[in-house]
């Protein structure tokens, strides 16, 4: 605090480093015209005073906001779309920009468009869409958005650029691995068909499976839950010549780990189990559960430097989706 009990301002970030307002505003504004030397002593004093720009001021001064927005379907509490949404805030930050989350009360082109209607009274500079559920993906397209826009499948369509984890790729490694340690007869633990990640892994599971010359076994939709894991697990392992599954997400894994050990199937001495997403509890699974692991840090980069290119005015694509990793424990 200053000596007048008030939050410091531009005033004593001039004074303290000894330049002009004029100067500490062009700071803030990220000038090119400012010496690296002078910019380093303005910013130091900023630390020192603990100096917090004010929003609306620079919004005055700037015409900008600096603000990023996110809509966000209301299953963003699971794992992936959670995971996607902290990693582009993250991003954000690191890009100088502010984030303000948008969540859809449900997949009601009217509760989607009351979340678009936030969105711009928060005066956002562009929007992502964290858009797992095809219903979301439909419903926007008939959305006309005033700012610039990044959508998140988390699958990968016509115009993503490079914006999401390869899940197919994901499917097939995870699959493979199954293979590659003698299995012929896989089941894939299905997560819901109206999720885009939940169809291409699917997808990827019979293509590899295809590859290999083996039929598959494809349950019935789950709804990501552990319950619904050990309900359609439970049904699965009804077939005792059946000997791996790869599981949609690894909250299903956990579920069907449960049916099994109910039904006296050791795992991995008698079924195989392979996760997807890696959350943090898969590693303490009994077994630790081997899985798949997206790179939502990286994902949430590409998103906020895709949209930021769009807001200036430039176009940015990336060569490649981001690449999944198998990570191998005890359950397989």
């Amino acid at each position: 605090m200053s000596e007048s009990g008030r939050a410091p301002g531009v005033r004593e970030v001039a004074a303290a480093a000894g330049v002009s307002r004029q100067t500490v505003s062009r700071v803030l504004n990220d000038h090119p015209s400012i010496r690296p030397e002078t910019r380093e002593r303005v910013l130091a004093a900023m630390a020192d005073l603990n100096f917090r720009p004010n929003r609306a001021a620079r919004m005055l001064t700037t015409a900008r906001s600096r603000t990023i927005g996110v809509l966000a379907s209301s299953a963003s509490s699971l794992f992936g779309p959670a995971s996607s949404i902290d990693a582009v805030e993250q991003a954000a930050r690191d890009a100088g920009y502010f984030v303000t989350v948008a969540h859809a009360a449900s997949l009601d082109p009217g509760d989607l468009g009351a979340a678009i209607d936030h969105l711009g009274a928060q005066s956002v500079e562009g929007v992502i869409v964290i858009a797992p559920q095809r219903a979301v993906q439909e419903a926007m397209a008939a959305f006309s958005l005033a700012v610039p826009s990044v959508t998140l499948h988390g699958a990968g369509v016509a115009g993503d650029d490079g914006v999401f984890v390869d899940q197919l790729e994901g499917a097939r490694l995870a699959t493979r691995h199954l293979i590659e340690r003698g299995h012929t007869r896989i089941a894939h633990l299905s997560g819901p068909g109206d999720w885009s990640e939940a169809r291409a892994r699917r997808d990827g599971f019979l293509a590899e499976l295809a590859a290999a010359g083996l039929e598959p076994v494809v349950s019935r939709d789950g709804d990501w839950t552990a319950a619904s894991g050990a309900a359609i697990g439970a049904e699965l392992l009804a077939a005792p010549e059946l000997t791996a599954v790869f599981s949609s997400n690894d909250q299903m894994a956990l579920g069907l780990l449960h049916a099994a050990r109910e039904r006296g199937r050791r795992v991995p001495e008698d079924l195989a189990v392979v996760g997807f997403d890696d959350i943090p509890e898969a590693a303490f699974f009994a077994p630790p559960l081997t899985t798949v692991r997206q790179d939502f840090a990286e994902l949430g980069r590409r998103c906020v430097a895709r949209l930021v290119a769009l807001i200036e005015g430039r176009e940015l694509a990336f060569d490649a989706p981001v690449a999944p990793v198998l990570v191998v424990r005890d359950s397989a």
